[in-house]
């Protein structure tokens, strides 16, 4: 069975963790990873899927044209990253947003977000952690639900920003306590999917690798 090639992009990085998780999830699945930075932002033409993953927050003059600068922001990601997903787009690649991922794809498709979760916050904590403390509730129409095969599970957390009006052509596919938005996809497309958690450093969790499979499967055809 052919082994698709499937760009991660990140950091500049010398300790680039998340790439490391998710080169070796999707290892398991068959695939083969190719890391994309900004000073290595060639997309191969042949590739065949894309992973947007997390980081810093997205600039928020991106989507909200009077709001003041805020640190920590990487411009020259931010820019690099938008191309790669335009490019995706347009080659229709299967797409899989992680967190800041899935914050960027909705940007990209004309949606914007809430730029700070605090206030939102009642059922649910505010603390950053990497061990599953949230519960997902998918929708059962979506197909994240027939991914993971059951309507609950727990996600870990390391955000404090989220999807608020949604891009084009994405629909709502799972949220947390709070109901703000934890998972995003297009039903039109066979994987364009963004997700708020982490699933790479969920490797001890079969349903959080069926994600990576779902790619893999999909980047096949």
């Amino acid at each position: 069975m052919n082994r698709p090639l499937i760009g991660v992009t990140g950091d500049d990085t010398r300790l680039p963790l998340a790439w490391w998780f998710i080169r070796f999830a999707l290892q398991r699945c068959g695939a083969e990873a190719y890391r994309l930075t900004p000073r290595r932002s060639a997309l191969p033409d042949h590739l065949d899927a894309i992973i947007i993953s997390g980081g810093d927050d997205i600039d928020q003059r991106l989507y909200l044209p009077d709001a003041p600068e805020i640190a920590p922001i990487n411009r020259e990601r931010d820019r690099f990253e938008m191309i790669a997903l335009e490019l995706s787009l347009s080659r229709g690649l299967p797409i899989l947003g992680i967190c800041r991922g899935a914050q960027l794809l909705n940007v990209v498709l004309g949606g914007t977000l809430h730029s700070d979760l605090t206030m939102m916050r009642r059922l649910t904590s505010n603390k950053r952690m990497l061990l599953p403390r949230k519960t997902l509730h998918l929708e059962t129409y979506s197909k994240l639900f027939q991914i993971f095969g059951k309507e609950q599970c727990k996600i870990n957390s390391l955000h404090h920003q989220a999807i608020k009006d949604l891009g084009q052509g994405l629909r709502v596919a799972g949220r947390d306590a709070d109901y703000i938005i934890q998972a995003v996809e297009d039903p039109e497309h066979r994987c364009r999917i963004g997700v708020q958690w982490h699933p790479e450093y969920l490797p001890f969790q079969l349903r959080q690798l069926h994600l990576f499979r779902h790619l893999v499967a999909s980047a096949r055809r």
